[in-house]
């Protein structure tokens, strides 16, 4: 367990002030947002050496003095600006964050476009299982059925959020996956084709089939087809949670078996005896000396206490949007299943990117 879970070092007013943000938590979040968006942290940024007074801004923007007073003075209680002598706004360094800092917006464009409104039902979530926040955004039983259907500015949230994780971590994974020899590949959860196009160009050699429901493959297929990789990517579109239908023993354009599977941030969207069937299942699509290839964010593994904050709360997503019974798991918890599921764990690489762990496994002999 990481240290930093262990003590309360907080002062009573420390704890209490801290309290206070947590109950006004989404009129901070909403404050902080807009006051992005409306340009004002911009002017008082671009304002530096002297600060920006409220008529600067109003000036800038196009805001009323009421609206740039009320949200100003809600940011110096959040502390991203703070006064100076003569009472102008001078932009702080969490004030920074929330304007230039990649992963800072990528988050917050996440909460506000796909999780903002279904958070309410999160009670209605936790009760029943469901994700009861999901009909804010349609009419599905998971939230991955209706990716390719979203409102685009809504998918662009969500696809950038989950691309900035793993766009920081596949250059340097995927030198750990081909390492192995790897020459023919299953890549379940394949998305929007990013690791499969990236893998095709990783080496001549390399052919990659991605298995994932049709409307994500199809949105995948016309990607490599774009990047003019369709050659060496196949297709097999399947919903992986319905047991009755197999997992592909090799690919369908080469007939080659595969040399492994690879999951990336996939099992994650998953109830753990979810996770032990899709594992099982893998099990028999692979030959004995076959790989199993899982790249996950556990909180547990993770060096500040920043990154498992952000995994631990990403996991409420989940209950309440996407699925209703999955998470960003403790890697112990994870672990359990892949044993469950008569698997070793030959390697375990943590530290890649900026919070994943790549898991080597082979079927128990």
């Amino acid at each position: 367990m990481l240290d930093f879970y262990k003590k309360d070092q907080k002062t009573a007013m420390e704890a209490k002030h801290l309290a206070q943000i947590i109950a006004h938590g989404p009129i901070v979040f909403q404050v902080a947002r807009v006051l992005r968006d409306k340009n004002i942290l911009k002017v008082i940024e671009e304002a530096r050496t002297t600060g920006a007074s409220i008529k600067d801004v109003c000036e800038e923007t196009g805001l009323s003095v009421y609206a740039a007073r009320v949200l100003l003075e809600a940011g110096l209680g959040m502390h991203l600006v703070r006064y100076t002598e003569d009472e102008k706004f001078v932009l702080t360094k969490t004030g920074y964050f929330i304007l230039h800092d990649p992963l800072t917006n990528v988050n917050m464009n996440f909460v506000q476009d796909v999780c903002y409104k279904g958070m309410f039902h999160l009670e209605e979530a936790i009760e029943t299982g469901k994700p009861a926040g999901l009909r804010e955004l349609g009419q599905w039983s998971t939230v991955y059925e209706g990716l390719s259907q979203l409102p685009p500015e809504i998918q662009k949230s969500w696809f950038e959020y989950d691309h900035f994780f793993s766009d920081i971590a596949f250059p340097e994974v995927i030198k750990q996956v081909y390492s192995e020899n790897i020459k023919t590949l299953l890549d379940i959860g394949g998305n929007t084709g990013k690791w499969a196009s990236a893998s095709a160009t990783h080496g001549e050699d390399i052919h990659v089939t991605i298995m994932d429901l049709p409307g994500q493959a199809e949105m995948a297929k016309k990607r490599i087809e774009e990047l003019g990789l369709i050659d060496k990517v196949s297709f097999y579109p399947c919903n992986i949670l319905d047991e009755n239908i197999p997992f592909p023993k090799a690919s369908p354009a080469t007939g080659k078996s595969f040399d492994a599977i690879w999951m990336s941030q996939f099992l994650d969207c998953f109830s753990e005896d979810e996770i032990v069937s899709i594992l099982k299942r893998c099990a028999g699509a692979i030959d004995d000396d076959g790989l199993v290839l899982i790249l996950e964010a556990f909180w547990d593994t993770q060096r500040f206490e920043t990154s498992a904050f952000c995994i631990q709360q990403l996991s409420i997503y989940f209950t309440a949007i996407a699925n209703g019974n999955s998470q960003m798991y403790d890697s112990r918890v994870f672990k359990a299943c892949v044993d469950k599921a008569g698997f070793d764990i030959v390697e375990q690489i943590d530290g890649i990117g900026l919070s994943h762990t790549l898991l080597k496994c082979r079927k128990r002999k």
